[in-house]
């Protein structure tokens, strides 16, 4: 592949566009008059998004969206809005669609455009896309999903249909047939297995029911025995509720504890023991420098502590904390050790043997759906009254897990998501998603933040070079179909950019990723210019 699609965001792409336009709506077909520069700068410029087709230097393709009323079609339908055959909330307009002539041939270009506009449409919310479609290439638009409604508008010799698409005509359509679906490779949601898919579609069962309490009990043991835990409690929410949760039990303990933070859910859990009320020391250093074994040894031994909770996979970053030794410094410390397992639970080989609390979740790597969350533990729990029954423990120990109402689709399809870990394959494949990316990325001359003794297999942060926004290059990929981790604020500021190793793509959609990823990291090598 040759093709790159993007967003145009350079004044090198900007004036190849004034030039195509010129070419395709003076030249080619009639609408303004000539000039020496040969350049047609749209009326709308300012105001147009142009999705555009790339092959090394030269612009071959273009599209213009734009949401702002009136539209090109209000000038020439003044009842544009009771003439559409549909009701839009969030209507946008589609101009200026133009390929040079050369790769006209087999309509691949048009056909990328109009999936890239698809996928841009979508990820903005818009619901109607409206286009002054012209007579000359009716066949094609209406290929691309375009519906003619009202009656032709313009000249003898540029004549054009009004015209609408939706997402379901798009669908419908050629371009939409041919279209595939998005690759993702996010840190969750990840790709959901059809038996899991199904089971989430079963007729519910009453929680109070025997058959509902049997499945509760399979789904815990399955958990324990992935884990080497004695326990498991399953609560209905997500990771967050089940740090709460912990901090709540940590607050009927006493004493100090030690918070260690060199990320962004790190910094949540000391959020979650100031509003616990815990007593605490944090341990701190800049996101990505690894907090040695050494150092959190030392702490515990200059103080009376009771517990320390860190994140065992620092999403944030891609960071991994080694495991084995924090057990080893918290045992001979007399020390209870509790872990944000949220991002490993299912995606690496964990033993929690001596592990006062760990908390999970049924998405992320399980590919069960998000809204289940875990607690595990290896020591007896009864309730408390003096803590918010929704977040107390011991109710959920007391009622084997099911101390309120549940969802019997939601655990069913977290039972079936488990049935993967009989064996040790899906950790295997995991760690060899990461080793096949990592090395590609690296022979990019990118630089991986954690390196690979200290990095989760699950996830890896990308530096982007200083002039590329990881914005920019996060919509561009995902406008190709491939959904990389950007949009988190704290990635974005940094100019960081996330590939996760979870869901289980083959080999040949990982190496299509990193291909468009080269094409386009190269794109904008070219162009040398900082986004604008």
């Amino acid at each position: 592949m040759t093709f790159v699609y993007k967003i145009a965001r350079t004044n090198q792409e900007f004036n190849q566009i004034h030039r195509l336009n010129y070419k395709t709506f003076v030249e080619e077909i009639p609408q303004h008059d000539k000039n020496i520069e040969k350049m047609l700068v749209d009326k709308f410029h300012d105001q147009n998004t142009y999705l555009i087709c790339v092959k090394d230097l030269k612009l071959v393709g273009m599209i213009a969206v734009r949401a702002n009323r009136p539209f090109s079609l209000d000038y020439k339908l003044p009842n544009l809005d009771e003439q559409l055959p549909v009701k839009p909330k969030n209507p946008c307009e589609i101009r200026l669609l133009a390929v040079e002539e050369e790769y006209r041939t087999n309509g691949r270009i048009f056909f990328g455009l109009a999936q890239l506009m698809s996928n841009y449409c979508l990820k903005v919310g818009y619901d109607v896309a409206l286009i002054s479609g012209t007579t000359r290439q009716e066949k094609l638009y209406r290929q691309l999903g375009f519906k003619p409604f009202a009656s032709l508008t313009g000249t003898s010799e540029a004549s054009f249909w009004p015209m609408y698409l939706t997402k379901q005509t798009f669908d419908e359509s050629l371009a939409g047939r041919i279209l595939k679906e998005p690759v993702s490779f996010l840190p969750g949601p990840i790709k959901i297995h059809e038996n899991v898919k199904v089971a989430l579609m079963q007729e519910p069962i009453s929680h109070r029911s025997n058959e509902y309490s049997l499945q509760m009990r399979s789904v815990r043991e399955k958990l324990c025995n992935m884990t080497n835990s004695k326990h498991a409690e399953i609560l209905v929410g997500s990771g967050t509720l089940a740090n709460d949760v912990i901090a709540a039990q940590l607050a009927t303990i006493g004493g100090k504890g030690l918070i260690v933070n060199n990320g962004e859910f790190g910094s949540r859990l000391i959020d979650h023991a100031n509003r616990a009320g815990l007593a605490f020391k944090k341990l701190e250093k800049v996101w990505g420098v690894p907090i040695t074994e050494t150092e959190i040894k030392n702490e515990l031994e200059t103080g009376d502590y009771t517990w320390l909770w860190a994140v065992h996979s620092e999403t944030s970053t891609g960071m991994l904390a080694n495991f084995q030794n924090l057990k080893e410094i918290c045992l001979s410390n007399h020390v209870k050790l509790c872990l944000d397992c949220i991002s490993t639970v299912g995606a690496v080989k964990l033993d929690f043997q001596d592990v006062y609390f760990a908390s999970g979740v049924s998405g992320k790597a399980i590919g069960g759906y998000t809204g289940l969350s875990f607690v595990f533990h290896n020591h007896d729990i009864t309730p408390n009254q003096s803590i918010p029954r929704y977040l107390d423990l011991g109710m959920y120990v007391y009622h084997d897990s099911i101390p309120y109402s549940q969802s019997s689709n939601m655990l069913e399809a977290l039972h079936n998501a488990l049935q993967k870990y009989e064996n040790d394959d899906y950790y295997l494949g995991i760690k060899e998603r990461y080793r096949m990316i990592r090395e590609y990325i690296e022979g990019l001359g990118l630089q991986i933040l954690t390196p690979p003794e200290s990095s989760s297999p699950a996830i890896m942060t990308i530096l982007l070079p200083e002039h590329i926004s990881s914005k920019d290059f996060g919509d561009d990929m995902a406008l190709q179909g491939y959904y990389l981790h950007y949009e988190s604020r704290y990635l974005q500021e940094k100019k960081w950019i996330q590939i996760s190793c979870l869901s289980s793509h083959e080999d040949k959609q990982i190496v299509k990723m990193l291909r468009i990823f080269e094409l386009l990291l190269n794109q904008y090598a070219i162009t040398g210019e900082p986004s604008i």
